[in-house]
């Protein structure tokens, strides 16, 4: 008889974890063997049997467990990496992911902001800073002349030193005079811009699409090329309904998560 990972951890371990079935899959099933397979070790996540930071067992055991091909159970983790619920770590294996970080579409906060709500301590690393004459498209977005420059830095936003999101921001630069490379290090863009500009956030028009990791972009945010990110476009106004700032931002897959409420329109 074939043991399940969790039968060898021992009694104690065992005991103080809650109960899941043992592994089993239906081979005459529709539905592919990879999936039954995938949905089960997510159940066994959700249950508790592995926790953060577990190591998955060997290839060759789950081999052994399902009783399948190696490039059945090769799949199944494929996918459960990309939905950010396992991660790989070159050399050493594949472990359970923390959590995905939540974040509110209906809330205008800063990185800095939502980061001290959950307790994290929130970075930067500048890759650029510079004052430019902003392509077509930002310049209209921002509504200024062809001779109107913006602050354009981008930057690499961290939360307790881990890449989570690569961030290019164009900010009006009449708005902002003397804006320095270090008013944006490892502090509140927005705060500053209130606090020495007097710049009043009001509201922001955003979209979000998934991408795939382009090359530069994959390495500053140590995930592989080709790994699900979240493409975030915003333009933000101040009180006098001014647009005084264009992000465009590189969200991790595999650590974040967007959430937003919806509300049914009352019938008239």
């Amino acid at each position: 008889m074939v043991l399940n990972y969790g039968e060898r951890r021992g009694a104690r371990d065992v005991a103080l974890r809650p109960s899941v079935p043992a592994p089993w899959i239906d081979k005459n099933s529709p539905i592919p063997m990879y999936y039954q397979i995938m949905n089960q070790l997510r159940e066994k996540i959700s249950a508790g049997e592995y926790t953060v930071d577990d190591a998955l067992p060997p290839e060759r055991e789950l081999v052994e467990t399902y009783q399948v091909s190696r490039m059945t159970i090769r799949q199944a983790i494929s996918e459960l990496v990309n939905e950010g619920i396992l991660v790989r770590r070159k050399g050493i294996g594949t472990f359970v992911a923390p959590p995905k970080l939540e974040q509110a579409l209906n809330s205008l906060t800063s990185f800095t902001e939502d980061m001290a709500q959950r307790g994290m301590k929130a970075g930067s690393r500048i890759i650029s800073f510079k004052e430019i004459l902003p392509d077509p498209t930002i310049r209209k977005a921002l509504g200024l002349s062809a001779e109107e420059k913006v602050f354009e830095c981008v930057r690499l936003r961290l939360a307790d030193e881990e890449p989570m999101a690569l961030e290019t921001t164009s900010l009006v630069a009449s708005l902002c005079p003397g804006l320095r490379q270090e008013d944006l290090e490892n502090q509140s863009l927005y705060k500053v811009l209130t606090e020495r500009w007097n710049i009043q956030l009001d509201h922001a028009t955003q979209s979000l699409e998934p991408i795939l990791a382009p090359p530069y972009e994959a390495l500053l945010l140590h995930v592989a090329p080709g790994t699900p990110l979240l493409f975030m476009h915003r333009v933000t106004y101040e009180q006098n309904g001014r647009a005084f700032e264009h992000v465009k931002s590189f969200y991790r897959g595999d650590r974040y998560k967007f959430v937003t409420e919806l509300h049914r329109r009352a019938e008239r």
